[in-house]
């Protein structure tokens, strides 16, 4: 991009896309570009990798094929998941009552407050303590016959908690209601087996663990009730029509293998470099707190607020000095507020408009995280300053 030193730090945001992952993806698109859905010999070769990307998804997430639907990418799988189970729990047994937490990625929120705006359905919110975490014990209280589905995030993309998804999943299945968790964030880090997790419907998103962007998955459990949102073709079990993107999924199966495959050595790397970045912050830097579970939360997150400071002056301080992060902030026609997440743990304004979120990837080096940190904290003092 230029001669500057830039250093990355939002693989939250999106990843690069594996040298491996590209490699695999290559033939798919001049040597072997059939459409899925034809009869003839190209056809063939192109469902073919198609349906073995479906069995190395399935293996990763210790489900059968068949319960592996492709989208084109995570929040599409979380689009699925909710309208589906809804509407189909609303047909078969007249249930219209949705329970979602309030600290869920918009592709669920935007989605559960669709349904409940214009189709009818009951919205509530589920508490969540100081660190954005969901209690099973609130969501037993919560659930009645009427619940069509719930939802809850695995890992939060804005603040890196984790929920006890197998936990809440049990409290579920013991009412035969459907549980659906949004892990686009979890899956590039975390075991994702969805039968330890109790979950009914699981969504991926391929650009979170260096895959290609455009292209997702959603895990249905078999005999989980659900209708198609998208129509058209047979493609996808009925659930989901269209030509299949046949690089980008061979690309999401390769880059998903490796995720799990090199699981331990990522997690250890991160982890280093995690707690560097959250204990020298902290201790450095006046009037700073982490955002998030100081410890269930993901291996490479680090999220804090800064009294008086503006997020989005913070963020053009740090791209100025060459560091890629984001905030949790929102800029909204010239008037900046905290994000709905930062407002749920109770931050009041003067905080929440300060946030940080530094996320790194399984390439960042010990001297890029020592770079950054050795500058963040006159940064901070400058976005202080710039306030006035």
């Amino acid at each position: 991009m230029s001669e500057r030193n830039l250093i990355y730090l939002d693989y939250a945001a999106s990843t690069p896309v594996d040298a491996r992952v590209t490699k695999a993806m290559l033939p798919y698109f001049d040597q072997f570009y059939g459409n899925p859905s034809s009869t003839h010999i190209f056809g063939q070769v192109a469902e073919a990798a198609i349906e073995n990307a479906r069995e190395i998804i399935a293996r990763g997430l210790h489900c059968q094929p068949h319960e592996v639907i492709f989208t084109s990418c995570g929040t599409e799988s979380d689009n699925l998941a909710l309208r589906g189970a809804a509407w189909a729990a609303r047909q078969q047994r007249g249930a219209d009552h949705i329970l979602i937490s309030p600290v869920e990625h918009h592709a669920v929120s935007s989605t559960a407050q669709q349904l409940a705006s214009l189709f009818g359905f009951e919205l509530e919110y589920l508490p969540v303590d100081e660190f954005g975490m969901v209690s099973p014990e609130v969501v037993a209280m919560r659930l009645c016959p009427s619940t069509a589905i719930v939802s809850v995030i695995h890992a939060n993309n804005e603040i890196g908690t984790l929920n006890p998804i197998a936990e809440i999943g049990a409290v579920c299945r013991e009412k035969s209601i459907p549980f659906h968790t949004d892990s686009v964030q979890g899956a590039a880090h975390l075991p994702v087996d969805v039968q330890e997790l109790n979950v009914d419907l699981l969504a991926i998103g391929a650009h979170k663990f260096y895959g290609p962007k455009g292209v997702g998955a959603l895990y249905i459990r078999e005999g989980t009730p659900i209708f198609p949102s998208q129509t058209g073709g047979s493609q996808e079990m009925g659930l989901r029509a269209g030509t299949h993107n046949v690089p980008y999924l061979v690309g999401m199966a390769e880059a998903f293998r490796l995720a799990q495959e090199e699981h331990d050595i990522r997690l250890t790397h991160a982890q280093v470099l995690r707690d560097r970045i959250i204990g020298t912050v902290l201790e450095e830097i006046p009037d700073s707190k982490l955002t998030g579970h100081p410890s269930q939360r993901l291996p490479n997150h680090a999220s804090f607020v800064f009294e008086g400071v503006d997020g989005n002056s913070l963020l053009m301080f740090l791209d100025i000095e060459g560091f890629a992060c984001s905030s949790g902030s929102a800029c909204k026609t010239g008037n900046p507020e905290p994000s709905d997440v930062l407002t749920e743990l109770g931050l009041s304004r003067e905080w929440g408009l300060g946030s940080l979120r530094v996320t790194i990837g399984k390439d960042t080096t010990p001297a890029e995280v020592d770079s950054f940190l050795s500058l963040l904290p006159d940064i901070v003092a400058r976005a202080r300053r710039s306030r006035g």
